[in-house]
C-alpha cells in the first residue's frame, strides 16, 4: 500500500508518475467516442515543465500518430543536409564521400539535441532543423572565403542574443493574421509547385516522363480521401507508399547503395587540412567575412519560426497554449545545436525544422514524444545506411514534402486570410516575397501593416509608436541593408566588392 495515501501530511513526489498532474488527468482512449477526441484531450492536459526533467509516461505518452512526424521529419533532414553539404562540397571540390559521411555524422549529432531539448527539458521547443533558405547563399560564401565553422558560430552567438532578448516572440506579436497568412501562402505555393518541377525532372531524366503525371494525379485523389475521412496525418506514409511503390512498379530504376557504417566522430578529422572540409580552423578574417551572412540568417529566422508556430495555432483544439511551440525556447535550442554542430564538424546550418513540425500539428501531436521518435529514427538511418537511399529517392522525397508541409502550409494560409481585413496584406507579402524573399517581403509588409497603410487600421491605431513603426522600420532597414550588401537585391550588385 501507498505510505503517501496513509498519510496526507506527506507530498507527493513530483517525479511519482502517478501524482503528476497529467497522470491524474489521462484517459484511455477506449473512453472517448473518436480519436480526434482523446487526441484533443491529451494536449489539453499536458503541462510541460521548462528547464525541468520531462519524462515519457509521467509528462505525455507515445501514440501511433508519432511517428507520422518522425518519419516525414527524418527525411526532410537527410535531403536537407544532404543539400547543404553538396552545395559546400562542390566549390570546395569535396567528393560525394565527404556528402554522405557528414550527413551521416550530421544524423547523429541532432539525435542526441532533440532527445536533450525538445525531448527532455524544453518540451515547447520545435526540433532544431535545416536552413533550407540559406542554401542559395552559400556559394556566395565560400567564394568570399568564408569558413563553416565561422559561419554556423556566429550563427549560434546571435540566435542566442535575439532568444534571450524575447525578439522572436515580439515580432510574432507585431506580426498580423494577414501578413502570417500571405507568407504560409507564398511557402506553401513557391514549395509544392518546386517539388513538382523536380519530380518531373527526374522523370523526364531517366525518359519516363509519364511517371510523375501518375504519381501525383494519384497523390492528388489519395489526399481528397483521407481529407474526407479526416485521415490526413496518415498523408506521409501513404503517399511515399503510393509514390515509392507505383515508380518502382511503373519501372522507374531505383537500388539500394549506402552500406551500414558509422561516420568520424572527431572534431580534429573534420577541422583538418588534409581530412574532412580540409580547411583547418578558421581564422579572424574568417569570421569578418562571414558576418552579414550570420546576420541575415538570424533575421530569416522570424519568418520561419513564425510560419511554423501559426500553422500548429491553427491546428491544435482550444485550451492547448502550454504545448504549443515557443519561438524563443525554439531559437535557444537551434543556437546551442547549431554552435555545437559547427564546432564537431557538421555541414548543417539550423532553423525550425519545418518537415517534423507540420505533419505533427496535423496528426494533433505535441513535440517531446515525436521527438524521441524523431532521433531513433536518425540514429537507424545514420547507421543502417539503407533508410537514406530511400529517403532521397525523388518519388518519396517529392511527395512527402507535397503532402506533409507544402499543401498544409497552403491550407493554413487560406484559413487565416478568410475573414476581416487579411488579403491586402496576405497579396503584398506574396508579392513582396516574389520580388526578393520571403524574409524581406515579410519585414515589409510587417511594417507596411503595422503602419496602417494597408490590413486593418483599427489594428494599427491600438498599438505604441514602438510597435507601429520603430521596431518594425528597425528590422526591415537591417535586412534590406545587408541583403544589399551582399547583393541578394535583384539588380543591383553587391555594396561589398569581395560578394560581388
Amino acid at each position: 500500500m501507498d505510505d503517501k495515501a496513509d498519510h496526507p501530511g506527506i507530498a507527493p513526489s513530483v517525479d511519482d508518475p502517478q501524482h503528476s498532474d497529467y497522470a491524474r488527468q489521462h484517459k484511455p482512449s477506449s473512453a472517448f467516442d473518436s480519436r480526434d477526441e482523446y487526441l484533443e484531450h491529451e494536449l489539453q492536459i499536458m503541462s510541460p515543465k521548462r528547464w525541468r526533467a520531462n519524462l515519457p509516461f509521467r509528462d505525455y505518452r507515445f501514440e501511433w500518430e508519432d511517428t507520422i512526424p518522425a518519419m516525414a521529419g527524418t527525411i526532410g533532414k537527410i535531403v536537407m543536409v544532404g543539400a547543404i553539404a553538396a552545395t559546400f562540397a562542390g566549390p570546395l571540390g569535396l567528393g560525394d564521400g565527404f556528402i554522405l559521411e557528414n550527413v551521416r555524422y550530421e544524423l547523429l549529432l541532432v539525435a542526441i539535441f532533440i532527445a536533450l531539448f525538445s525531448g527532455f527539458i524544453l518540451p515547447t521547443a520545435n526540433l532544431p532543423g535545416t536552413h533550407g533558405p540559406l542554401i542559395p547563399l552559400i556559394p556566395i560564401v565560400v567564394a568570399a572565403g568564408g569558413h563553416p565553422m565561422a559561419f554556423g558560430l556566429l550563427i549560434g552567438v546571435f540566435g542566442f542574443l535575439l532568444a534571450i532578448s524575447k525578439g522572436g516572440s515580439l515580432l510574432a506579436r507585431l506580426t498580423s493574421k494577414g501578413v502570417c497568412g500571405g507568407l504560409l501562402l507564398y511557402l506553401g505555393f513557391i514549395g509544392t509547385t518546386s517539388q513538382v518541377k523536380k519530380l518531373f525532372a527526374w522523370a523526364e531524366g531517366i525518359e519516363m516522363a509519364h511517371i510523375a503525371f501518375i504519381i501525383i494525379s494519384c497523390t492528388i485523389v489519395l489526399y481528397a480521401l483521407l481529407e474526407h475521412w479526416k485521415k490526413r496525418w496518415l498523408a506521409v506514409p501513404l503517399s511515399c507508399l503510393l509514390g515509392g511503390g507505383l515508380a518502382f512498379a511503373l519501372g522507374a530504376p531505383f537500388e539500394f547503395n549506402t552500406a551500414p557504417g558509422f561516420p568520424h566522430m572527431s572534431p580534429s578529422y573534420w577541422w583538418g587540412e588534409s581530412t574532412g572540409w580540409m580547411l583547418g580552423l578558421p581564422t579572424f578574417e574568417s569570421f569578418v567575412v562571414v558576418l552579414p551572412f550570420a546576420v541575415l540568417a538570424v533575421a530569416m529566422w522570424s519568418p520561419d519560426f513564425l510560419g511554423h508556430q501559426v500553422f500548429q495555432k491553427i491546428s491544435y483544439p482550444p485550451k492547448t497554449e502550454k504545448v504549443q511551440m515557443n519561438i524563443d525556447d525554439t531559437m535557444v535550442s537551434a543556437s546551442a545545436r547549431q554552435m555545437v554542430g559547427s564546432v564537431m564538424g557538421g555541414a548543417n546550418f539550423t532553423s525550425s525544422w519545418g518537415t517534423y513540425i507540420v505533419p505533427a500539428a496535423i496528426a494533433k501531436r505535441p513535440i517531446p514524444a515525436g521527438a524521441l521518435l524523431t532521433a531513433l529514427f536518425c540514429v537507424i538511418a545514420a547507421i543502417w545506411g539503407y533508410p537514406m537511399d530511400l529517403a532521397i529517392w525523388q518519388p518519396v522525397l517529392c511527395v512527402a514534402l507535397i503532402v506533409g508541409v507544402f499543401i498544409p502550409l497552403l491550407e493554413a494560409g487560406m484559413e487565416m486570410t478568410r475573414e476581416g481585413k487579411t488579403t491586402q496584406s496576405a497579396a503584398i507579402v506574396v508579392f513582396s516575397s516574389a520580388l526578393v524573399n520571403p524574409a524581406f517581403g515579410w519585414s515589409l509588409t510587417m511594417l507596411l501593416d503595422n503602419l496602417g497603410l494597408i490590413g486593418c487600421k483599427e489594428r494599427s491605431a491600438e498599438l505604441t509608436s514602438m510597435s507601429r513603426w520603430i521596431v518594425p522600420g528597425i528590422m526591415f532597414a537591417v535586412l534590406t541593408t545587408v541583403m544589399a550588401l551582399v547583393g541578394l537585391l535583384p539588380g543591383l550588385p553587391a555594396i561589398l566588392s569581395s560578394f560581388r
